[in-house]
C-alpha cells in the first residue's frame, strides 16, 4: 500500500529517527486515560526505548463502531494525556497512511523508515485474541512485541495461539532486544485501575463533549 503522506515529510521522519528505538502503542483510545500513560512510562523505562508513538486507530476492525468516539476526539484525548511528556507523541499516521490493519501499518512504516527499530506495545487483553488479527504471524515476524499485564488476561494470553506458536522466542524484559525478531516479552507490573470502559460508563458514549 502506497502511503498518502508527502514524501518529503516521510524522508524527514526517517532521517530524524534513524537508529532510534520507537515503541508503537496502537489502540482506539476511546478515551486515552492514565493507564495508557502508565504503560508508556514503563515501556520507556523497562525496554529502553527512545520514544513512544500512540497510534490512534481510525477504526479497529475487531471492535464495534457503536460507542466509538470520532477520530479527532480520540486523538485529542491522547494529546491531552501526554502533553507534558517529551518522549511521547500522538500520531494520526494510520489515517495519513490510509491503513486499517496493524500489519499494513507496520509494513508501511518499516518501508519508509528502514533504519528505525520499531517495537509493538499492547496489553495482555490483546494477547489472548492476537490470532484474530490480520496477518498476525507476519506481524510477529516483522518487529518485536512487548505485552503488558492486565488484570484477568494473563492466563488466557499464555494459552493463546500466538504464545504457543512463538514460545521459543519469548524473552524477559531485562534481556529484551529491540533489534531482534521474532522476539516478544511479557511485562509483569503493578496493575493500573484506569479503564476506558469505566470512563464511558461514567460519562456516557459522548464523553468527549463533557
Amino acid at each position: 500500500m502506497k502511503p498518502r503522506w508527502n514524501k518529503g515529510a516521510l524522508r524527514h521522519l526517517a532521517t530524524q529517527n534513524r537508529g532510534r528505538s520507537i515503541g508503537l502503542y496502537g489502540g482506539s483510545f476511546n478515551p486515552a486515560h492514565p493507564g495508557h500513560l502508565y504503560v508508556a512510562h514503563e515501556a520507556l523505562k523497562r525496554l529502553k526505548l527512545d520514544e513512544i508513538w500512540f497510534l490512534v486507530s481510525p477504526g479497529n476492525p475487531l471492535k464495534p463502531q457503536k460507542g466509538m468516539a470520532p477520530f479527532d476526539a480520540r486523538l485529542a484525548s491522547v494529546n491531552s494525556l501526554i502533553a507534558h511528556h517529551s518522549k511521547m507523541a500522538a500520531s494520526d499516521i494510520e489515517m495519513k497512511l490510509g491503513t486499517r490493519y496493524t500489519a499494513d501499518t507496520i509494513c508501511a512504516l518499516k518501508n519508509e523508515l528502514p533504519h528505525t527499530n520499531f517495537v509493538w506495545l499492547m496489553g495482555a487483553d490483546n494477547l489472548a485474541a492476537f490470532d484474530r488479527w490480520y496477518k498476525w504471524q507476519e506481524i510477529a515476524k516483522s518487529l518485536p512485541i512487548a505485552i503488558f499485564d492486565r488484570t484477568g488476561y494473563a492466563v488466557h494470553g499464555f494459552a493463546s495461539s500466538f504464545a504457543r506458536h512463538f514460545a521459543k522466542h519469548q524473552t524477559s524484559a531485562r534481556t529484551f532486544d529491540a533489534t531482534q525478531i521474532p522476539n516478544w516479552t511479557f511485562v509483569t507490573l503493578p496493575r493500573h485501575p484506569a479503564s476506558a470502559t469505566d470512563i464511558r460508563d461514567q460519562h456516557g458514549e459522548n464523553w468527549f463533549l463533557d
